[in-house]
């Protein structure tokens, strides 16, 4: 039977290493299919397909390269992000079995990943794609579901991340 301190560090490690899968099956996705999601990006900055009489269709934009470069940039971002958290949980996985303040000095990395997750998907977005790109408004090219429920993970392995450590 395993002390339930380890059980909790296991936990976290694997969290931390299922963001960091996570995060680059999406890199592999967006890399190899490439056009699928620049179609994404594209719709969402164009603005052509919100409510037809919006009043923030100024907001818009209509530059391939601005389409490229947002999507060149999300895609790196999302590629730093699982390189931390994949060495973030192999870090944690080194130290699962040292004294608390090794593993909570062992969480850096991990915690690193999941703060580019957040700006990933709470700020590229929720807060400039879905409020300032109104993509809220579109039903075709929303991305705001699946934001939300990758962020509310973020989150939650963060919180359990910060939870107290503890020798066993």
């Amino acid at each position: 039977m395993f002390p339930v301190q380890f059980l909790f560090r296991f936990a976290k490690t694997i969290a931390v290493a299922a963001i960091g899968l996570m995060a680059l099956l999406i890199v592999i996705g967006n890399t190899t299919d490439y056009f699928t999601n620049y179609l994404f990006v594209e719709h969402v900055l164009k603005m052509d397909t919100i409510f037809p009489h919006s009043n923030l269709l100024y907001r818009s934009i209509n530059s391939t390269f601005i389409f490229h470069t947002g999507y060149i940039l999300l895609i790196t971002m999302e590629a730093i992000m699982a390189f931390c958290c994949l060495k973030g949980s192999w870090v944690l996985f080194k130290n699962i079995k040292s004294n608390a303040v090794s593993f909570h000095a062992a969480k850096d990395w991990a915690v690193a990943g999941i703060i580019v997750g957040i700006v990933i998907w709470f700020l590229g977005f929720e807060v400039i794609g879905g409020e300032w790109f109104a993509m809220w408004q579109s039903n075709t090219w929303n991305g705001l579901g699946a934001a939300e429920r990758i962020l509310s993970f973020l989150v939650l392995v963060l919180i359990l991340l910060h939870l107290k450590e503890e020798d066993y």
